[in-house]
């Protein structure tokens, strides 16, 4: 990568707020799907892309934070089991759950469109997030209609 990122912005990407970067890397090298270096190519490469959509003096790396946001829940449900019966109650979600389930979609979504290689898939998926669509967006919407749907059962929290 040194021909595409100096030292110095390489340093910089590692002390990335919550690491994102190394975080969507092990995401993508989880079950043996990749290598490491072959997740770095892609990563970085998918960030590269992002430069073409890149306005407002805005770089690569603000525009991932900002697709990251815009996929993370505030709420979900959870199983709660209740006199025999098991409802699906609205809990908040935690700070590093919400990334952490940001990212699982970002990569589970991108895996299963149809570009050609695994690169173009991740940019599109991060492209989608910043305009609001998408499968990963999608499942935000969903998973917050889910807890609106079910907000009747929020007395069972605890």
């Amino acid at each position: 990568f040194a021909h595409l990122y100096d030292e110095e912005e390489l340093q910089e990407d590692e002390n990335l707020t919550f690491n994102l970067i190394g975080y969507n890397l092990d995401k993508l090298t989880e079950d043996s799907f990749f290598k490491k270096e072959v997740a770095e190519n892609i990563v970085y490469g998918a960030l590269d892309k992002l430069k073409t959509l890149a306005k407002d003096g805005k770089d690569e790396l603000s525009l991932f934070l900002e697709a990251v946001d815009a996929l993370k829940p505030s709420v979900e449900v959870k199983g709660r089991r209740v006199g025999g019966a098991t409802y699906q109650v609205p809990v908040e979600v935690r700070a590093d759950r919400q990334q952490t389930l940001a990212l699982r979609w970002l990569v589970m979504f991108a895996r299963k469109r149809g570009e050609r290689s695994m690169q173009e898939r991740l940019f599109a998926e991060l492209r989608d997030a910043l305009n609001g669509t998408g499968g990963a967006f999608k499942k935000k919407i969903d998973t917050h209609k889910m807890a609106e749907a079910n907000k009747a059962f929020a007395h069972f929290r605890w």
